[in-house]
């Protein structure tokens, strides 16, 4: 399989149950709910998506031939040693190219491998750690996950209607975009009121970090 990766990066993650934390940002690719093309955001069933996965032009991006070969271009941006090696594959949806090789490839350099998914497309076997974030009016196939990270609010997709999604972390996104600063107020008036859901802030934003 040929993997397209729109760009590798090393930085800290910057949302999420793992904010702070130093990762390689394996970034693919393509994605199932938009195309990624402005002249197509209207009809997209996530039309408030701010992250370009078109091509493979971007910064470390490209075609790589192997699951042994993508595994090897993220380790070489992994600046120490071998321990607390984390590779966080994202996308557009990474689940559409990730897979079981690309997953074996990366633990056999000692990465621990995160996704963040649309769960849309069920996660192969040996990934370490799942986030599951939600869209509405896409059909979930996942159904558990480490971390569910839900873009708040979403008219069709508010935090009741994953009541019984299997997670060991719930956290509210503020939805980015004119009206965030109402966003956030919303998102944290509903964690004060529902003690299950956590507040999760994009940080990179707030530090200019990739």
């Amino acid at each position: 399989m040929t993997y397209s990766v729109k760009e590798l990066f090393y930085t800290l993650q910057g949302e999420g149950a793992n904010a702070g934390r130093a990762a390689v940002f394996c970034r693919f690719s393509g994605c199932n709910l938009w195309s990624g093309l402005e002249r197509d955001r209207v009809r997209a069933v996530c039309n408030f998506c701010d992250t370009d996965f078109v091509g493979v032009d971007g910064v470390g991006g490209g075609k790589f031939a192997t699951a042994h070969e993508l595994a090897q271009a993220v380790d070489r941006l992994w600046p120490h040693a071998e321990a607390h090696k984390f590779v966080v594959c994202t996308g557009g949806e990474p689940l559409l190219q990730l897979d079981e090789a690309a997953i074996a490839a990366f633990k056999q350099l000692g990465f621990t491998v995160a996704v963040e998914s649309n769960g849309t497309v069920p996660a192969p076997p040996g990934v370490d750690w799942l986030c599951v974030s939600p869209k509405a009016d896409a059909e979930l196939r996942q159904f558990q996950a480490d971390e569910l990270k839900l873009v708040f609010p979403q008219a069709h997709a508010m935090p009741e209607r994953f009541a019984d999604f299997a997670a060991t972390h719930y956290l509210l996104q503020p939805l980015d975009g004119p009206q965030r600063e109402a966003h956030t107020r919303a998102a944290i008036e509903y964690c004060k009121a529902h003690p299950k859901w956590r507040l999760s802030v994009q940080l990179h934003k707030v530090l200019g970090i990739p």
